[in-house]
């Protein structure tokens, strides 16, 4: 069997490329990172980092007209100021709407597309990094478990029962994901969450403080702060 793993850069996706290759050994293993018009690379020159420390594949994929009608605070078209503070202060203010960083049905066009890389390359699995945390609240409607057992049921019909997906977070918070990935020894100074694309991650967008929150409660210093990138 053979594994693609949509890898963003950051700790969910990074994790479980070192699932997929803990499974499937990493000459089974390949990577796909999708540009989406986001308002820097910091997030595709980590995955591009990490694909080469496991020895994988690496593949890119630019969608970013799709979304060019999109005003989503992440993207380089936007005006929108990227908000600074947690999914959970922003979930207040939002009506039950999704946050202002929700780009629309960004995972459903990423699962699409690889499912059609992945079946060209002879994978049977697709693997990406929603979780729970994410989920919560309605933030990211398109990382919850309905979401992904829909997507999966159609992804499996429409390959001819070829190909499923394999969404290992997605009941578990961050801070199981980093559990898990420190037992995997994932190289997590490489990854890079930040929204903003400094030389150094703000810690005050809602992505920096979910990771600062998960290494916390694993009793660890975040790698990547350590080496400042």
């Amino acid at each position: 069997m053979k594994a693609l793993v949509l890898l963003s850069g950051g700790v969910d996706s990074a994790t479980c490329l070192g699932m997929a290759i803990e499974e499937y050994g990493n000459k089974n293993v390949c990577t796909l990172s999708i540009s989406y018009g986001q308002k820097h690379e910091k997030e595709l020159e980590a995955a591009k980092k990490i694909a080469d420390y496991y020895e994988v594949e690496f593949m890119s994929l630019d969608l970013s007209r799709i979304f060019a009608y999109s005003d989503c605070s992440l993207l380089t078209r936007s005006n929108q100021e990227i908000p600074r503070e947690s999914y959970a202060k922003q979930l207040e203010s939002s009506e039950g709407k999704p946050v202002s960083t929700y780009v629309p049905f960004r995972n459903g066009l990423f699962l699409s597309s690889a499912a059609s890389i992945a079946l060209s390359k002879g994978c049977s699995v697709i693997y990406y990094g929603a979780h729970s945390d994410d989920a919560a609240g309605n933030a990211y409607p398109d990382c919850s478990n309905s979401f992904q057992e829909a997507m999966s049921r159609a992804i499996y019909i429409g390959s001819g029962n070829q190909l499923t997906i394999k969404a290992p977070f997605v009941l578990w918070t961050k801070a199981e994901v980093v559990e898990r990935g420190l037992m995997l020894h994932v190289p997590y100074e490489l990854t890079w969450s930040c929204y903003e694309g400094g030389t150094e991650p703000c810690g005050k967008c809602g992505t920096c403080i979910d990771r600062a929150e998960a290494f916390a409660k694993n009793g660890v210093a975040d790698p990547a702060l350590k080496k400042g990138v």
